[in-house]
């Protein structure tokens, strides 16, 4: 008996050493904690040293010719786009790329009247990219022996050579009608520009040759096929896709297709029926 008791004490005095003591909670463990938590001097001085390098080394390349621009690359657009476009920005040549405004660049493009959206992008070292949406023409404006390009809003984008661009229709103006290059044209010569690029859009099986408007009346003029009387200028896009469906239907001999009812489509071999 003497001996369990005595191996039972030894278990207890083992279990009672065995205790785990917390650490102190007071002012010098917070102390202590929050020392630990701290950077050290060492790393602050690092810190500090890479911080002035990174700065440094921006400053310095912002100053120096290391990422001057040397290089205009336009995107996106045709030949002569593409040169209008190098010419408004050719003032951004031999400035570094880290200090180009490009907000002020994109301003001044699209200023252009030929370009409709743009976006700037830098390629370093050396190369700055001009994204351009160009605006895109439906017609030749004529007025005597001067020629413009429009677009299917009525924007006048760029004047050409007459006897050019034969691939677009041709509008006629009167020559009491002035014409701006980024203005538009009147609002019934706006309508037609709209309806040839509504006929765009459906792609008719021929191609237009001209738009004949009148007493707020719109009619395309094909290629080598009939004439497709819109009425007004209203639902042009419907009934393009109308006269485009009635197409494979006709008699090779109509003269016109008139969709001014686009539910009631009327085709005809003589003009004044």
């Amino acid at each position: 008996m003497a001996g369990g008791w005595t191996e039972r004490g030894s278990r207890r005095r083992a279990r009672a050493a065995s205790v785990v003591v917390p650490f102190p909670r007071g002012e010098a463990g917070n102390r202590l904690d929050l020392a630990r938590l701290l950077p050290s001097g060492r790393s602050l001085f690092l810190g500090f040293v890479l911080a002035i390098a990174v700065f440094g080394g921006y400053w310095g390349a912002k100053a120096s010719s290391v990422f001057a621009v040397q290089h205009l690359e336009v995107q996106g657009a045709s030949p002569a786009v593409a040169r209008e476009v190098e010419k408004a920005a050719q003032g951004v040549v031999g400035t570094s790329l880290i200090d180009i405004d490009a907000r002020a660049i994109e301003d001044t493009v699209r200023a252009l009247p030929s370009v409709a959206g743009v976006s700037v992008d830098r390629a370093f070292p050396n190369t700055l990219i001009v994204k351009v949406a160009a605006e895109r023409p439906v017609a030749v404006i004529r007025r005597g022996n001067s020629a413009w390009l429009a677009t299917g809003s009525g924007k006048v984008i760029q004047e050409i050579e007459t006897g050019t661009e034969r691939q677009f229709p041709r509008l006629w103006l009167t020559r009491v009608v002035g014409v701006r290059i980024g203005g538009s044209l009147p609002s019934t010569l706006a309508a037609a520009t709209r309806a040839l690029a509504a006929a765009r859009e459906v792609r008719l099986p021929r191609r237009v040759k001209a738009v004949r408007s009148g007493e707020g009346k719109l009619t395309l003029i094909l290629h080598d096929g009939p004439e497709i009387r819109l009425g007004g200028a209203s639902d042009v896009l419907l009934k393009l896709t109308v006269a485009a469906r009635v197409f494979p239907l006709l008699d090779e001999r109509s003269l016109y297709v008139d969709v001014s009812v686009p539910e009631r489509p009327i085709a005809s071999r003589y003009l004044n029926s």
